[in-house]
């Protein structure tokens, strides 16, 4: 991560990476990129799409995967590369900081998957740890709720670990929840919500993608859906050995948001750049974090105005960390 990217690229050729790295701390501070919202992530073993080395076969070794990757993120934290969000007055200093000079990164940090928690009391340990944040499940499922590619409802533990959530005002990602229990959940959290990073099913059918009626009740609670510029997540055809899909793709998809929601404010980036899609399957125009911006001028061509254009970069995301950190 504090490698020159051309650096760790050629690192990656060299042990045949399959997907190019696009986020180090050097490219997310040239990109004036001063929040990100970081996962702790752990995949089942039996997942077809597995990632890491090692998947895991119950809820202890799910805890103790995403335990190593806390570890790695508080590593970083204390060499001053990133900074925990764990108050709104950790926020505005680091805010306050970037006025300056970019320096360490903020990081609100989301369970992609409930997997690691193993009871519903136990979220109170993660939101001690530093966590704001939790998705029920992966595309695989949990416990607690049935994932895109594992149909299934939000379960009795699910319901229990949603009360938990609520009482601690943690935010709610409902990315990848099967649909019947996404809305499930949003009729029973009466907290912050979210997709961190899901696309609209207009432009990619699936199950993975958010139909308009779920885009507008996220937007009844004032929630934010992180488009992803992901080349499979913009096109249902689209391979990974095919031409990578134009950069306007992404905006038809944060235009569609707007459209349905009738606003700008309920639609930022969801990168998913930390979960490993790599270069390849990123939209032409987009090397590394550094690239984000370069959304704006694309906006700005569609029309949008400039209090629109900041609002999807950014404050629409501070606006909803604000309400969760309130309580902390």
């Amino acid at each position: 991560m504090r490698l020159p990217l051309e650096e760790l690229r050629a690192r990656e050729r060299q042990g045949q990476v399959k997907n190019t790295c696009m986020v180090t701390f050097p490219e997310l501070r040239r990109g004036n990129v001063a929040i990100v919202g970081g996962s702790l992530f752990v995949e089942p073993a039996h997942s077809p799409w597995l990632a890491a080395g090692e998947g895991y076969h119950n809820a202890e070794e799910a805890y103790l995967q995403a335990r190593t990757q806390l570890e790695t993120y508080r590593r970083w934290s204390d060499e001053g590369e990133l900074r925990f969000l764990r108050t709104l007055a950790d926020l505005d200093a680091t805010l306050s900081a970037w006025e300056t000079s970019p320096g360490a990164i903020g990081l609100f940090l989301v369970l992609e998957g409930a997997a690691p928690i193993r009871s519903p009391a136990e979220v109170g340990w993660w939101a001690e740890q530093g966590a704001r944040g939790v998705g029920l499940t992966w595309a695989a499922g949990t416990p607690y709720a049935g994932g895109n590619a594992a149909p299934g409802p939000l379960t009795d533990e699910g319901r229990a670990l949603l009360r938990e959530m609520a009482a601690l005002n943690l935010l709610l990602d409902i990315s990848h929840l099967w649909e019947a229990a996404a809305y499930d959940a949003l009729e029973r959290y009466p907290g912050p919500v979210a997709a961190t990073h899901a696309n609209p099913r207009a432009l990619r059918e699936g199950a993975r993608q958010l139909p308009d009626r779920l885009i507008q009740q996220l937007a009844e609670r004032d929630g934010v859906i992180g488009v992803i510029p992901f080349n499979m997540m913009l096109s249902e055809s689209w391979r990974r050995d095919d031409p990578r899909l134009p950069l306007p793709r992404v905006i038809e998809a944060i235009d569609h948001v707007c459209q349905v929601t009738g606003s700008a404010r309920y639609v930022g980036l969801g990168t998913d750049a930390d979960g490993g899609m790599g270069l390849e399957a990123a939209p032409l125009g987009l090397d590394s974090a550094a690239d984000w911006g370069k959304i704006a001028a694309l906006l700005r061509e569609r029309g949008y105005a400039e209090a629109d254009i900041a609002a999807i970069l950014h404050d629409n995301w501070l606006r909803l960390m604000r309400t969760v950190l309130t309580n902390f």
